[in-house]
């Protein structure tokens, strides 16, 4: 694997010739930002060497480089899921190239389901801790060129980008919500019996993503920063059928409130 990732890191640096600060991942319907970004180079995950393949509608499955916020970035238009059926160390794999390429920051974008009864459909809510029901991607072999065997996650998310964030979305009049995200395999939508097991262990909003690619980058000492639209409810009395087109609409509207606030963090960072 440590191969793997520094052949296709080799491989995006000869490229590019980019040395990107800060790696970005952009969730369901969380594509747009990208056309924010001054794109200098846009790669489709076909032609990367060892890279899998977006499979889900609203993933584009492009690696995009270039500037934004004053930053050079890249910028994942489309993640990885363990539902599609890749492997965990598929899933993170780009996590892993991204550090090669030298980012000091992470941010990730993410739709979910809200399971706190104070969120709103179209909510947007900063990841202040998570709980995982993922399987651990960093089960197996460790690298001690890529991190600790025990990695410390007393701080999954870095404080100073929360509170920056926060100061963004108070003076752009945005509202926001804090919250704990719960990461689940996936495919399937949850339960009514789910959502309430969630909430009562502890969480605010639940997902199929995120809690992976953050594990790995506080593994390899990258700040990460995570922002979730609630796309849907998981309330007694507020839960109804939703599908996945649902959950892009949703994403796609919230979408420019939370490109701003990226945006302006980047600039911060």
């Amino acid at each position: 694997m440590l191969g793997q990732i520094k052949e296709t890191a080799n491989f995006l640096t000869e490229k590019t010739n980019a040395k990107p600060e800060v790696g970005i991942i952009l969730g369901t319907g969380l594509g747009g930002l990208v056309d924010e970004i001054d794109i200098e180079h846009s790669i489709s995950y076909e032609d990367i060497p060892n890279f899998p393949i977006s499979t889900v509608e609203g993933h584009s499955g492009r690696l995009i480089f270039g500037k934004l916020g004053g930053k050079v970035v890249v910028a994942m238009q489309g993640r990885f899921h363990f539902y599609e059926g890749y492997p965990m160390q598929k899933v993170i794999f780009p996590v892993r190239v991204m550090k090669f390429l030298g980012i000091k920051n992470l941010i990730v974008s993410n739709a979910s389901g809200g399971v706190n009864p104070d969120f709103e459909i179209g909510d947007l809510m900063i990841l202040s801790d998570h709980i995982n029901l993922i399987p651990n991607p960093l089960i197996g072999h460790n690298h001690p060129e890529l991190g600790p065997r025990f990695p410390d996650m007393s701080e999954p998310y870095c404080s100073n980008m929360i509170l920056a964030a926060e100061q963004i979305a108070k003076e752009n009049n945005i509202k926001i919500q804090k919250g704990v995200y719960v990461a689940v395999t996936g495919p399937t939508l949850e339960t009514p019996a789910e959502y309430f097991y969630f909430r009562k262990i502890g969480g605010d909003t639940v997902g199929m993503s995120t809690v992976p690619e953050v594990v790995v980058a506080r593994h390899m000492d990258i700040p990460s920063f995570a922002i979730s639209v609630i796309t849907d409810l998981g309330v007694p009395g507020k839960i109804k059928k939703v599908t996945h087109q649902d959950v892009q609409a949703v994403a796609e509207v919230a979408e420019p409130k939370l490109t701003l606030i990226i945006k302006e963090l980047i600039s911060s960072i």
